[in-house]
């Protein structure tokens, strides 16, 4: 394989890409010309948002083709462009070859939530320590144990009690909190999300695990719950406020992640008519929210 390095300026980032695309390029990734630089731009965006720009002042478009001769004829097609004036070609080699399932893999290694309580990628032995842990791959959908958000719901599972407790999970992603819930002593356990290969995710990993979770869409979700878990993002959970708050039963507890530390009081203000939220843990910039119903 070959890549082709372009440099191209903020505005002409988005067309020149989109070219890349429709000329065979096999991915096109976009970064900062002057990146560990005293020019280096910050872009910031809420996580799991569009960034707010398509590039920096001076981008590096990178393209990967499947051949020289490809990438070469990319290079010569772009140049006739009136769109391209003002970028330029950097210039085209080849990319090594590389086990990239085994590059990949070393990547994962298991992630502890508490001494006693780990993920495992399947390529991996439990750690000693591991009395209890859950078997997850990176996949198609969000949650492997990695990100704060995910981490500090499950440490908040791994130290309660759950016994028999009916347990909702909304927006399940991989299905790693109801996994871990059900692995902690939860009774009946739903597990829904907007994505059907979030569904269809959950319901495989969670058969891996040899844990009985109901995973569906969120009409799935009927009734009320002791427990209910939304590790999302902060706009949705201030929609989602009277839904989720309509599924917890008298005396449960609401778990909300996916929040930055500056969005907590947006939080507690849209659950306010309904519940009493307050933060409960934060790591890295993000906090865990809890409340317990009336």
């Amino acid at each position: 394989m070959f890549e082709l390095v372009l440099r191209v300026p903020e505005d002409g980032v988005e067309l020149v890409s989109d070219a890349l695309e429709s000329l065979d390029a096999l991915s096109v990734s976009v970064e900062d010309a002057d990146a560990q630089t005293p020019d280096e731009q910050a872009m910031f965006g809420e996580p799991g948002m569009p960034a707010p720009k398509a590039g920096w002042a001076r981008s590096t478009v990178v393209a990967l083709f499947a051949t020289q001769a490809l990438a070469d004829e990319a290079a010569r097609l772009l140049a006739l462009q009136d769109f391209f004036d003002g970028s330029e070609v950097v210039g085209i080699k080849p990319v090594p070859e590389q086990d990239w399932v085994r590059l990949t893999q070393s990547q994962f290694d298991p992630v502890d939530i508490t001494p006693s309580f780990w993920i495992v990628p399947t390529w991996h032995e439990p750690p000693a320590a591991a009395t209890r842990f859950l078997r997850l791959d990176p996949g198609l959908a969000f949650g492997t144990g990695t990100h704060p958000t995910t981490r500090m719901c499950l440490r908040w599972i791994a130290s309660r009690p759950l016994d028999g407790q009916r347990v909702l999970d909304y927006g399940c992603g991989s299905g790693i909190l109801a996994m871990a819930a059900k692995l902690h002593g939860a009774g009946a356990t739903d597990a829904v999300d907007i994505d059907p290969a979030a569904v269809s995710s959950t319901t495989v990993n969670a058969a891996a695990n040899h844990v009985t979770v109901n995973a569906g869409l969120p009409d799935l979700a009927r009734g009320t719950y002791q427990t209910v878990l939304a590790n999302i993002l902060a706009t949705p959970l201030k929609v989602l406020a009277p839904l989720l708050c309509g599924h917890l039963a008298p005396g449960g507890t609401l778990v909300l992640a996916g929040i930055l530390s500056r969005q907590a009081q947006e939080l507690i203000d849209a659950y306010a008519p309904y519940v009493a939220l307050s933060v409960a843990d934060e790591q890295e910039g993000w906090v865990l929210m809890t409340a317990t119903a009336p």
